[in-house]
């Protein structure tokens, strides 16, 4: 079972309104609808050990937008790989300047209208074109939130998944790490987005197979 502490105070000062667990675990879905202030608060908690100098973005009518400017190159934001997930992400400065681009391609995207499977189409090609960059170095994406409720591919449906950590990994697939019991998982395999995901000790549903 999940845990929902009260977000820290250090995070509740960077916040418009006091936004506490229990509220951030109802939320299981976000759009451009969603207050501000639980996206921050969203978004921050992906990262504790970077919150306090990273940028914020947040969702809005015509998709993301900067909330703050930060000063550790780190960017947080809650991103959504499908239209009914929650993934609060924190991202290095390198996945800032790759990564992040093409994720706020997606909500601009959706903002105007377009189907899911044009945009796939559109940022494929744009990696294709040059557009968008994979990263160029090792780097991280803090996903340590508790409040993750993620996609899974194969089973179909939105799961809980525990915090995490995902390390830049462009193009890898399972014959370049291994597959099975004690490998790591991949995210988006053989793209230029694919990262490897590693779930620290004492997260909590540690036992649970990434989605």
């Amino acid at each position: 079972m999940l845990l929902f502490p009260l977000v820290s105070l250090r995070l509740l000062s960077m916040l418009a309104a006091p936004v506490d667990g229990s509220m951030l675990a109802s939320i299981h879905k976000i759009d451009a609808n969603t207050p501000v202030e639980i996206q921050s608060a969203l978004a921050l908690s992906a990262g504790p050990p970077v919150a306090a100098g990273a940028a914020v973005y947040v969702l809005g009518p015509k998709g993301f937008r900067k909330l703050r400017d930060g000063s550790n190159g780190f960017s947080c934001l809650v991103t959504r790989d499908h239209l009914d997930d929650v993934s609060p992400q924190c991202f290095d400065a390198e996945g800032s300047a790759t990564t992040l681009k093409a994720l706020l391609f997606v909500e601009e995207q959706r903002a105007l209208g377009a189907q899911e499977s044009e945009i796939q189409k559109a940022v494929d090609a744009g990696y294709k074109a040059g557009r968008f960059k994979a990263p160029t170095k090792p780097g991280i994406v803090y996903m340590l939130s508790p409040y993750n409720h993620l996609w899974d591919p194969d089973g179909g449906k939105i799961v809980d998944f525990p915090g995490h950590l995902m390390f830049y990994a462009p193009y890898a697939t399972p014959r370049d790490v291994g597959n099975g019991p004690g490998a790591p998982f991949l995210v988006n395999p053989g793209t230029a987005q694919t990262l490897m995901v590693v779930v620290p000790r004492g997260s909590s549903q540690c036992d649970t197979h990434a989605p």
